[in-house]
């Protein structure tokens, strides 16, 4: 089966720029109640994604009193591991992303990001798979 039909798309889920600061980031972060979110270039690139560690680390040992609007998204981006995966691409695809993170971000041919398809909706598919088998 095609991740597209479990793709929760662009317009119903939240994400920041790389060039918000770090407050903006943690903000909405924090408003949404997310742990981690996706991070996206201004014309619509998938760039990446943070988590709640990356700021951490971010804030940890700062000194500037305004360090918080200092700092842009893309400086504490992590890149490694959280690699997306195309519209095109199957079920099987996802399995072994989604037990290092939440969801799994998904692009267009054109790298274009489209939506995220939830760790939830993953272990959902597996398990009906598993109930059809009668295992």
């Amino acid at each position: 089966m095609n991740v597209a039909f479990f793709i929760k798309p662009k317009s119903k889920i939240i994400y920041v720029y790389e060039d918000n600061t770090l407050r903006q980031g943690l903000e909405k972060m924090r408003y949404h109640g997310y742990s981690a979110v996706p991070v996206l270039t201004r014309d619509g690139k998938y760039a990446g994604s943070v988590k709640e560690g990356d700021f951490l680390w971010a804030i940890y040992g700062q000194t500037d009193p305004k360090f918080e609007e200092k700092i842009r998204i893309s400086e504490i981006l992590h890149r490694e591991g959280r690699d997306p995966v195309r519209i095109t691409a199957g079920m099987d695809d996802l399995l072994l992303k989604v037990m290092d993170q939440n969801y799994v971000s998904v692009v267009d041919d054109s790298g274009s990001f489209v939506g995220i398809v939830t760790r939830r909706d993953i272990m959902h598919f597996y398990y009906e798979k598993i109930r059809e088998l009668g295992i």
